[in-house]
């Protein structure tokens, strides 16, 4: 591999990837669907994190499921998935383990159902595992683990018993105080964050007064997010610094510049996804433009770069 190439190597959570982008959960099914699209290569990807996963096979929620927004696009799927037994024995042999590393997500309504789809995902291949820490608790009525940082710290504690793999904990923006958040869960043993997840949001359809999105309200991603997403990466890359605990960066990304961005404001890998549904070999460009950017500011890798903010 070219000295060129090798900048954009790098280690997280005790993995080798060979780019910093991390394609993100939901934005690329179980993976095989990416890897067949005309131009893919997996030089480009570092990582990909499967579908959300769940104890039980889950329909989702019901149409409309995806609306588009100015700059973003708001989703309630409402994790449909065939359940940890189906992609542990059915799609995790379809993958090949030797072209990027594989992240499984973990996603449940109860503590128990954590720990059986993360003890079911430690006896795979899966290289790692992200919590999904956005879902409700449905023994708390309804409230979402990630929003509260007992909750946050109790999925991780009880999650980290299951599995010696590397666990990226999933923060939500959806909360008061995510330092506070970032600080519980490091206690309670997570490896890595990914930073952040989706911002709730609503679409009205005004001729019929009534939402857009089936489930009345969904999940914002896309550019809209980005300055959110910006300050809370730097917001837990001052918390997770002193620990060592490494960041996936992750809304709105949609160039080489909004990545540099969010590495800059300390992030160790970056995550692409909406992008992904307009432009699915965006990766290459991104790639691209963060070599040029490090070729040209001396810097020698990606993490010599990470949390550089001035």
């Amino acid at each position: 591999m070219s000295e060129q190439s090798d900048k954009l190597q790098l280690e997280f959570c005790g993995l080798s990837l060979d780019s910093p982008i991390v394609l993100l959960s939901g934005c690329v099914g179980f993976g095989e669907e990416y890897t067949r699209v005309v131009g893919y290569s997996n030089a480009d990807v570092g990582g990909v994190v499967l579908k959300g996963t769940t104890g039980d096979a889950r329909l989702g929620n019901p149409a409309h499921r995806v609306y588009e927004t100015p700059d973003g696009m708001l989703n309630a799927i409402g994790l449909q998935n065939p359940g940890v037994d189906k992609v542990v024995d059915d799609i995790l042999p379809g993958l090949d383990f030797s072209e990027t590393r594989f992240l499984a997500n973990v996603s449940g309504s109860t503590i128990e159902e954590y720990e059986r789809v993360t003890k079911r995902f430690d006896e795979s291949p899966i290289d790692a595992i992200e919590i999904n820490i956005s879902c409700p608790n449905v023994k708390e009525g309804g409230v979402a683990f990630g929003n509260d940082p007992d909750m946050s710290a109790r999925v991780v504690e009880a999650c980290r018993a299951q599995t010696s793999k590397p666990i990226i904990t999933k923060l939500s923006p959806n909360q008061t105080d995510i330092q506070e958040n970032a600080r519980r869960c490091i206690e309670a043993g997570t490896d890595g964050f990914a930073v952040i997840n989706t911002l709730m949001g609503m679409a009205i359809d005004a001729e019929t007064r009534r939402p857009v999105i089936g489930n009345r309200q969904g999940g914002l991603s896309g550019p809209a997010i980005k300055p959110i997403a910006l300050l809370k990466t730097a917001q837990v890359y001052e918390v997770a610094k002193p620990h060592d605990v490494p960041i996936i960066g992750q809304g709105g990304i949609v160039s080489a510049t909004d990545a540099i961005e969010f590495i800059i404001a300390g992030a160790s890998a970056i995550g692409i996804g909406t992008a992904l549904f307009y432009d699915p070999l965006v990766c290459k460009k991104i790639n691209a433009g963060i070599r040029d950017y490090l070729e040209r500011h001396g810097f020698a890798s990606v993490a010599d770069l990470t949390g550089t903010l001035a």
